[in-house]
């Protein structure tokens, strides 16, 4: 159904999930180490892999996360809970269950406030924020999907299982009208800014450490009854939380404009063409059939540890926004620019590297923004650090490198050849800032274009262009062009 048909005829009302891998060097309830892409099945115990007599242990920092994560999420931290067993039998969970929390999260009921694309800021209350553990990973070999229909065999990596989660609880969101899409994208982008500052996580969406589940559901105009939602699961890139939401309110509308009823169930969301298709029937909370988990004592978190976690809060993306605002004297729509862009915290990241505010701006909003754009992901998302964006601008500052130059280690590091330094190396890209080298090239340009050599020693010193141009190409861009013109007009008595 058109979209705006949809709005005419219906309220959206949403709930995100959203799962986040906590960056501990351990996992959830064990020993083994938690990293991404090690060899499969290479990072497991008799804990993780649910065999028989094996019994967990508590995380210790993935507690001090959960709370510290609640605290900026505004919410109150709970005096006492404990984990519950959530029993469903799918290959990638060992165990059987899921070690999880039900009905006694750690933290509950708090908010966070987005700022949409045009600044209007609407809020998001947070339901509860509850630890458990990730699952394992299915690998599906054959068919044309990816997916386990038409699928010859499937493999299984149990490294991920058991890796500490945080999953983030929406309340329903409703009131957000046509802007519904667009204020999902901008609560996870916002959650995601968040727990990055936190460092927590590394809230990699490409890798599956930032994940976000999509409800979507519609109410007839004029009703107050909930619609039946649709849940569109792991959803891994910014841009596809806001596609895959438009496209459920257009399904929901058609499927009930027709006579239809919504089926209970998860969807998975197909990013070429940006539409869903459906997954399984969705379970309610008693078909889990939670129960205490018997194998792990309570947590009742002491209020002065709480306190004292509290001021371990770092300062906090808002925060930050109207700080470098005032500092950097940025209106309010160039503020608004880089928030859009997604490149707010980027920047700001980048001067704390030791980057100026101009430069580092610069740098994000302009290539760097092209190249997400040609590859096809957000800006955060590409692999490169504010850290490693600060060094290139050094690197130039330095005398090190041109532009042209730097663009070239940029795509480099983009590339996964290294650090800026390791790829200005292994290239040879270096300028040239011996005098005597550039001489050499000068002399032959001179020589090779003497009508060219005669108009400078006239007086035409716009003609050293020319020559300006040919030492350029003769050192492969490695030279300082600004140099050279001096040396040049040197050469020729200017």
């Amino acid at each position: 159904m058109d979209y705006d048909e949809v709005l005419a005829r219906f309220d959206p009302v949403l709930g995100l999930e959203v799962h986040v891998e906590l960056s501990t060097a351990t996992k959830m309830f064990c020993g083994c180490a938690n990293a991404f892409g090690a060899e499969p099945n290479t990072q497991v115990c008799p804990v993780c892999l649910g065999l028989p007599g094996a019994l967990p242990v508590v995380n210790g920092k993935a507690v001090e996360a959960a709370i510290r994560i609640g605290l900026a999420l505004n919410c109150q931290v709970a005096e006492w809970c404990r984990f519950a067993r959530k029993n469903y039998f799918y290959p990638d969970m060992p165990k059987n269950f899921q070690t999880s929390q039900y009905d006694e999260p750690i933290v509950f009921d708090g908010h966070l406030d987005v700022v949409l694309d045009d600044g209007d800021t609407f809020r998001v209350e947070i339901e509860r924020a509850h630890m458990e553990e990730d699952t394992g990973k299915s690998l599906h070999v054959g068919g044309a999907t990816g997916r386990i229909h038409g699928a010859e065999h499937s493999l299984l990596d149990y490294n991920r299982a058991g890796v500490p989660l945080i999953e983030i609880v929406t309340k329903p969101i409703i009131g957000a009208g046509e802007r519904a899409p667009e204020v999902a994208r901008a609560y996870v982008t916002a959650l995601r800014d968040l727990l990055r500052s936190l460092d927590v996580s590394d809230v990699r969406m490409d890798q599956g450490s930032l994940r976000c589940d999509a409800n979507v559901s519609l109410m007839p105009k004029g009703s107050s009854e909930f619609g039946t939602r649709t849940e569109t699961k792991n959803v891994n890139s910014l841009r596809s939380v806001e596609r895959a939401v438009r496209y459920e309110m257009r399904r929901h509308a058609a499927v009930l404009a027709s006579g239809g009823s919504i089926v209970q169930e998860t969807r998975h969301f197909d990013e070429s063409t940006a539409s869903t298709s459906a997954g399984r029937p969705k379970e309610t909370s008693e078909d889990y059939r939670y129960f205490p988990e018997p194998d792990l004592v309570p947590i009742a978190p002491s209020r002065e540890w709480v306190e004292e976690l509290s001021g371990t809060l770092p300062e906090l993306p808002w925060e930050r926004r109207k700080r470098v605002q005032e500092e950097w004297k940025l209106s309010d729509e160039e503020l608004r620019d880089l928030v859009n862009a997604g490149a707010l915290e980027l920047v700001t990241e980048t001067v704390d590297a030791g980057a100026p505010p101009a430069e580092a701006r610069s740098w994000w909003v302009a290539y760097l923004t092209q190249q997400a754009n040609t590859r096809g992901v957000e800006l955060p998302e590409l692999a490169i650090t504010p850290k490693q964006v600060a060094r290139v601008i050094e690197l130039i500052a330095e005398g090190k490198l041109t532009n042209k130059l730097a663009r070239q280690v940029v795509d480099g590091v983009l590339d996964g050849q290294g650090e800026p330094d390791e790829v200005v190396a292994a290239k040879g890209l270096e300028v040239v800032s011996d005098d005597s080298a550039l001489q050499s090239a000068i002399d032959e340009a001179l020589t090779a274009q003497p009508d060219v050599a005669d108009k400078i020693r006239g007086g035409k010193v716009q003609a050293a262009g020319a020559i300006v141009g040919a030492v350029m190409k003769a050192t492969k861009g490695q030279a300082d062009a600004k140099r050279v013109r001096e040396l040049v007009l040197a050469a020729c008595g200017q």
